[in-house]
């Protein structure tokens, strides 16, 4: 994807005063139908530069091919380009007793990367785009309800988008929104496996209708 250089310069210098490591844009099928959207990168995303890698990278990976898609044929980004972390202890030998943390990101942050995200919404128009988790539902939405309540339904709305004169708007055009569990999620509440599975079952019957349309 073709960015341009102010944009992304724009959105770092956006982010200084915040406790940020790491810029990874996306990666992943331009081209395709399907934008995958998740909170932000973690501790190995930030070093290497690529989203989910790692166990929720795996987790992703396995999910994807439950539904019948591999990283081949998605696009992966995040609300937040950036790293956000907090300092917390550990006994860790030679760390001096403390080390840095995943957090969630607070809405400035959200907001100073929110040009990078409505810029590929407008770039790569996906037929659907897959809100990981509260943070990335909230983002796309507007919405501050429970995703549990929104799991695997397919949503039609435009999305937000950030304004200079108001903080944030609505899109004109409307998006197929369909939330669905952090893939983390389930390595801290293994109870929701079952709720993941059914909303991924949700998700794989779309794209099968989908499909069938498509030769009809």
């Amino acid at each position: 994807m073709e960015w341009p250089e102010e944009l992304i310069n724009d959105a770092k210098k956006r982010m200084e005063p915040y406790n940020v490591e790491g810029f990874v844009l996306g990666k992943g099928n331009e081209e395709g139908d399907i934008m995958i959207v998740g909170e932000a990168p973690g501790e190995n995303e930030a070093v290497k530069g690529v989203p989910f890698i790692g166990r929720a990278g795996d987790e992703l990976d396995k999910q994807l091919s439950y539904v019948g898609l591999d990283r081949e044929d998605v696009y992966i980004t995040s609300v937040v380009r950036s790293r956000p972390y907090k300092w917390v202890e550990t006994n860790k030998k030679g760390s001096g007793g403390k080390r840095k943390g995943n957090r969630k990101p607070n809405q400035k942050e959200i907001m100073a990367h929110a040009p990078l995200l409505d810029y590929q919404i407008q770039q790569m128009k996906p037929e659907v785009i897959i809100a990981l988790g509260g943070v990335a539902y909230e983002r796309l939405t507007g919405s501050k309800g429970k995703i549990s309540e929104v799991l695997g339904k397919v949503i039609q709305t435009p999305v937000m988008k950030s304004s200079t004169s108001q903080g944030w708007e609505k899109t004109e055009e409307s998006f197929t929104i369909i939330p669905l569990y952090h893939p983390a999620a389930v390595f801290y509440n293994p109870k929701i496996k079952e709720d993941i599975y059914e909303s991924l079952d949700h998700f794989k019957n779309y794209l099968e209708k989908k499909e069938e349309s498509r030769r009809a």
